[in-house]
């Protein structure tokens, strides 16, 4: 992987919850006092879940304005709004409607409307408009959230695929090797131009996978999707739990 990473291994998943809540807000709070809006895209998967659920705790939940946050999404699955396997369902679900998040500040991925391209660059559109970036620059946002899969996938940005090499594009059109296979995902050029770059990644059965994009062996390790992640002048954070960080050296 280019350059260095912050890494930040929590005790247990509550720890990690926490820090993970405490890390969004801190970004937020920077973002809004700089500029006045907080631009946040949130990852797939179910990990964002224990961190939606820290977010929305008493602990946390009237600790900050959410008013001047816009939300927008790192990928999603090409399905209904409502599909129990959509990533916007479970933001809604899970952060939105308990946080009170109005839906004009909600830029969700319509992948199942009009088709997956005219919805590609629609959502290119909406984050140019957002950050007020024409092509051919890549639109900055101000924190994005990532998750691992198992075979170093991040977003919907899937190994040996050729959207990996454009720096170029903004928003893709991807297939997966899971259901649903049909995917809208950020890319590499967009990723990698944020202001802070966050990957929750938490369990046992992500260690070997954390080991691989943080201590690469091998090129075919080096060349992973989430190895390629590599923020131009942001920052990079790798938020793991004590059991997602077991195989990674002890001097790290």
């Amino acid at each position: 992987m280019a350059g260095t990473s912050e890494i930040r291994i929590s005790q247990d998943s509550q720890t990690w919850a926490a820090a993970a809540a405490e890390f969004v807000q801190a970004v937020g709070q920077e973002a809004v006092q700089a500029k006045g809006q907080f631009l946040i895209a949130l990852s797939g998967g179910r990990t964002p879940e224990i961190l939606y659920r820290a977010l929305t705790s008493p602990s946390f939940a009237d600790r900050f304005d959410w008013s001047r946050t816009t939300f927008f999404f790192s990928d999603e699955r090409c399905v209904p709004p409502d599909d129990p396997r959509s990533n916007y369902a479970l933001a809604n679900k899970a952060l939105f409607t308990p946080l009170n998040i109005t839906p004009s500040q909600v830029c969700r991925m319509a992948g199942e409307s009009r088709g997956p391209q005219a919805a590609a660059s629609e959502y290119e559109q909406q984050l140019r408009r957002a950050t007020r970036t024409t092509a051919p620059a890549q639109p900055r946002l101000d924190l994005i959230l990532l998750g691992l899969g198992a075979d170093g996938h991040t977003a919907s940005l899937f190994p040996k695929t050729p959207i990996l090499r454009n720096r170029q594009r903004v928003i893709a059109v991807t297939q997966s090797p899971k259901d649903p296979p049909t995917r809208l995902t950020m890319t590499l050029g967009v990723i990698n131009r944020a202001n802070v770059i966050l990957f929750l990644v938490a369990g046992a059965g992500k260690a070997g996978i954390v080991r691989a994009i943080l201590d690469p062996k091998t090129e075919e390790e080096r060349r992973l999707p989430a190895a390629l992640v590599a923020p131009e002048e942001g920052r990079l954070i790798w938020l793991l739990d004590q059991a997602a960080a077991a195989e990674l050296p002890m001097d790290r």
